[in-house]
This record gives C-alpha cells, sequence and structure tokens, in this order.
C-alpha cells in the first residue's frame, strides 16, 4: 500500500512506497548504540548473499493505513545493553525520522528482540586494558 500526501497547491500527488518508510525506519533504528543491526529470518539473509547488495529495510514490517503508519522492527542488540532503555530510544528514533522526513503520523512502533550478541573474547580483553 502507498500512502498518497496532497500538495496544497494541487499541483499533483506525492506517493511514498513502504519500502522507503522501511529503509527510513531501518537506518532510524541502526543509529542507535547498543543496536548490531537488524533481523530478517533465514529468507533474507538467503537474497543478500545471493543478490550481495544489503537490504536496509530487511527486518521492517511497514503498514499504512488511511491515516497513520505502524512500523514493526525485528532489532539484534549487544550483549550487557538494557532491553528496555535501547527498545524506547530506537522507538522514539524511529518515529522522528519518519514523520520528519515523510510527513506521516506513526502510531506505532513495535519493537521485536530476536538476538542478542556477544562479545568475542578478544574484544572483551581489549575494553579491560584500554
Amino acid at each position: 500500500m502507498e500512502d498518497i500526501i496532497n500538495n496544497k497547491e494541487d499541483m499533483g500527488i506525492v506517493k511514498i512506497s513502504d519500502e522507503v518508510v522501511g529503509v527510513i525506519a531501518g537506518l532510524a533504528a541502526t543509529e542507535v548504540k547498543g543496536i548490531i543491526g537488524m533481523s530478517s529470518g533465514m529468507v533474507g539473509g538467503i537474497t543478500q548473499v545471493l543478490t550481495g547488495k544489503k537490504n536496509l529495510s530487511k527486518g521492517v514490517k511497514v503498514n499504512v493505513g488511511e491515516e497513520s503508519a505502524t512500523i514493526d522492527i525485528n532489532l539484534v542488540v549487544e550483549y550487557g545493553v538494557r532491553i528496555p532503555d535501547i527498545a524506547i530510544t530506537v522507538q522514539d528514533n524511529v518515529k522522528k525520522a519518519v514523520e520528519t522526513m515523510t510527513g506521516l503520523s506513526v502510531s506505532a512502533v513495535n519493537i521485536h528482540i530476536q538476538n542478542i550478541i556477544i562479545p568475542k573474547n578478544e574484544d572483551i580483553v581489549e575494553e579491560t586494558n584500554v
């Protein structure tokens, strides 16, 4: 589904696809410290390997209604972060980015934590020696 924004001067219409909203949401989510990446499941990983292209909206599902949009995001977080705090930060960042860039009203940003990445032993040793 595409959202249609009417211009006040009636010069035409602007259509914003769900994928564009998904890319904006994905980039805004990965800007938050403690987010390792997005999780799209097995199919998305295979597609990325075969095509060699990074899908910036992987792990993001967008539903655009008549007046608002809801966004579901599947995240992979770093071990040791406080998940409720990072989820609230991601929700705020995604909502602000999508509303600012598209003019859509975001009614909900649902966060799904799919995985936790534990740092390698070398990373832990380097951090303690610094």
